[in-house]
């Protein structure tokens, strides 16, 4: 298949498949939320209410926040339908939020981008659904500071299981790298505990990078480790400076980890390379 076309079709995927990660970084902290609460009242031996409304990634169909408006399928065309309203809720005119499309249009664009970095093959397939895996991670924790187990466990799964057949790397650096991921971060989250008394992260990142250890072997993980820490102290650094974000207002990591992972993904050893050169 020419590399062109295959690009265009994995972005007009990517397109659809952002419309659907929309839904689950909207969705998935609310069912989880749900969860908690069922577990809670079920330990207070409590009886759950009947007859509540199904809620899941499938229904109830997605419906305007504001007048609550069932969105059609001629509404719900990804970045097309966005445009065609002009950003707003056709029925109230109420504006929707452009992290919509953004999410759609970051999808398609790295989509597009690992069908041409990884050509016709598995590795591009199992490409995409680490891309995509991070995209809704990323999201989820900057607006909820949570990174789901359903999405982190079968990814690291995954990631060694494609790695049987040395995908990204072979198997015993994706072992390992599983194992040193999670262990890196749960070493400096206690250490950072039992000198502040605080918690400086949450179990959710280590679950992170142990998933990125097991994609891309355990090599990758001190160059993951790095961007992530740089770019996320940068950032934290200016959202203190020019936003007043106070000091003791908790930072997600896992936006910083996904992204880490992604560079790592397309060009991590010659990354690693510049980066053992400069040392």
């Amino acid at each position: 298949m020419d590399i062109v076309l295959f690009a265009a079709l994995c972005a007009l995927l990517g397109l659809f498949v952002g419309s659907f990660l929309n839904v689950v970084i909207h969705r998935l902290p609310v069912m989880m939320e749900r969860e908690w609460q069922a577990e809670a009242a079920a330990l207070r031996g409590e009886t759950e209410a009947q007859g509540g409304e199904r809620f899941n990634l499938a229904v109830p169909r997605s419906r305007c926040p504001h007048c609550a408006h069932p969105i059609g399928v001629i509404e719900n065309i990804p970045l097309v339908s966005y445009l065609a309203l002009g950003g707003r809720c056709r029925h109230c005119s109420a504006p929707i939020s452009v992290r919509y499309p953004m999410v759609e249009l970051l999808c398609a664009a790295l989509s597009g981008f690992t069908a041409v970095h990884f050509g016709y093959g598995l590795a591009a397939a199992a490409g995409l659904i680490f891309v995509w895996a991070m995209i809704a991670l990323c999201f989820i924790d900057l607006d909820t500071q949570l990174l789901p187990d359903s999405i982190t466990q079968p990814l690291l799964w995954l990631g060694l299981l494609l790695n049987l057949g040395g995908t990204f790397t072979d198997l015993p650096s994706a072992v390992v790298g599983a194992a040193a991921g999670y262990l890196i971060l749960w070493t400096v989250f206690w250490l950072f505990k039992l000198v502040t008394g605080k918690e400086g992260m949450g179990y959710g990142d280590f679950k992170l990078l142990a998933a990125i250890g097991a994609w891309l072997g355990w090599s990758m993980l001190p160059l993951t480790i790095l961007l992530s820490s740089v770019v996320g102290a940068v950032v934290g650094i200016a959202l203190i400076v020019f936003r007043r974000h106070g000091r003791e207002t908790p930072i997600p990591f896992g936006p910083y980890l996904a992204a880490a992972g992604l560079l790592a993904l397309y060009w991590g050893p010659s990354l690693s390379e510049a980066y053992l050169g400069l040392l």
